[in-house]
């Protein structure tokens, strides 16, 4: 057999495998005297059909069988010889007028090839690294969010300015259809307004423009997407529920020790420095997340290569168990490109900086989640048994491994773009951070 590559441009090739009979007549034969005594033709017993009718009735559909099987794989190895770096898997040109009968057959692969680039971690950019402080306006919210969920609800007949309404907020055409408990002051004054005096049963139309302060809160309290809290007008019903005023919690020892453990936490001056470190901590990640996006948009901006497009969404109609139409895969890689070029980059990284990814890596940041899990939910001083058996559990379920996998590459890899890409660092409010994380 013979089998050679035919370059069309850097990121597109075909591969040409020439098929004589030497390459699968010794099998087909194998097929044709192993199918002797099982063949069964009118007129004769069983096992005694002549060969040459058992080779007339089965023969072609053997020797396709066994050219294929030659074929793929001559082609599994040539790959592995040639040591290609494919995107996607080989695609076999169509030929419909093919003669089975001839000496000599020949069979084409479209194959589509990861680029060579370069990239430049220390480019020059406009990344920062936000520094997210907690100020004393989310401090104060917080420990009145602390107190109200701590003390005593008192139920009301009308809606007053300090009322929390539990109900819920419906539009049917956007879909939206979300149950909720909100403050009165929550709201902007003019709607805020509309709700005063209002009863259980009591239905409230109210607009989604300017509903609040923030127009991201429509996402927490209707449920509707970033992509569409901007700019949203509609009108929305809120159904009252259940009305009730709040006497609040006493900041004392006793709560204190209900929400941080016996002692952590002794005074008001503690109990805002306790949510500062939780909410700084929290902003970190959010702020090494925001990072990690800024850095990858950059890479992808600025590393230029060719990607095999035509290639692809052809490939991408030929896999999944829905096939997709030429239209439907077009839009396919429209929406996966950025993210193909980023694993091409990422792998580029890595390999650059000799990343790799140990199973000692995998199970220390296990381990860490793990530890950060059990703390939220008041186990605060686990024993190392208890954290190592929970881990070995996580790491026996492959999905699981593939997913921290992930989050571990990530995390390295942020580490490396802190390093390597010299973000200048900016400290910022909350506020401040979600103006500039959605542009506005």
């Amino acid at each position: 057999m013979d089998i050679k590559r035919v370059a069309i441009d850097a990121v597109n090739e075909t591969i040409v495998l020439n098929v004589v009979h030497m390459d699968y007549k010794g099998q087909v034969a194998k097929r044709i005297n192993e199918k002797l005594p099982l063949a069964q033709v009118k007129g004769f017993r069983k096992g005694q059909v002549p060969k040459d009718l058992v080779e007339k009735q089965y023969g072609k559909g053997i020797k396709q069988e066994e050219i294929k099987k030659v074929v793929d794989l001559a082609l599994e190895r040539f790959i592995q010889s040639e040591r290609l770096n494919l995107l996607g898997t080989p695609l076999a040109k169509e030929n419909e007028n093919i003669d089975w009968d001839a000496e000599e057959l020949t069979f084409e692969y479209e194959i589509g090839l990861v680029p060579n680039f370069e990239i430049d971690l220390e480019a020059k950019n406009n990344i920062v690294k936000y520094i997210v402080t907690a100020d004393d306006k989310l401090i104060d919210g917080q420990v009145e969010r602390i107190q109200k969920q701590f003390g005593k609800a008192i139920p009301q007949d009308k809606v007053d300015s300090d009322s929390d309404l539990t109900g819920t907020f419906t539009n049917e055409e956007k879909g939206i259809s979300n149950t909720t408990t909100i403050s009165v002051s929550t709201f902007n004054k003019k709607a805020g307004d509309k709700f005063i005096g209002k009863k259980v049963g009591d239905v409230v139309k109210v607009s989604t423009k300017g509903l609040f302060e923030d127009d991201h809160q429509l996402m927490d309290y209707l449920k509707v997407s970033h992509d569409d809290v901007h700019g949203l007008d509609i009108e929305v019903n809120f159904t009252i529920e259940a009305i009730n005023g709040s006497e609040l919690a006493e900041l004392n020892q006793e709560l204190f020790d209900k929400l941080f453990g016996e002692g952590k936490v002794a005074s008001l001056e503690d109990l805002k420095a306790k949510i500062k470190e939780d909410a700084e901590a929290q902003f970190a990640q959010q702020a090494d997340q925001k990072l990690l996006l800024d850095v990858q948009d950059f890479l992808i901006e600025n590393t230029k290569f060719d990607l095999p497009a035509e290639f692809l969404k052809k490939w991408l109609q030929t896999v999944g168990e829905k096939k997709l139409s030429a239209e439907e895969a077009e839009v396919e890689y429209a929406r996966s490109e950025k993210g193909l070029r980023f694993q091409l980059i990422e792998g580029k990284a890595m390999a650059q900086s000799n990343i790799q990814i140990t199973f000692e890596d995998l199970k220390a940041f296990t381990t860490n989640a793990i530890r950060q899990q059990m703390a939220q939910f008041g186990q605060t001083n686990p024993t190392d048994e208890e954290v190592q058996g929970i881990v070995a559990r996580v790491l026996s379920n492959q999905e699981e491994v593939k997913r921290l996998s992930e989050q571990v590459v990530a995390a390295k890899l942020l580490d490396l773009f802190k390093e390597k890409a010299n973000p200048t660092t900016k400290e910022v409010t909350y506020e401040e951070f979600i103006a500039a994380s959605y542009g506005e």
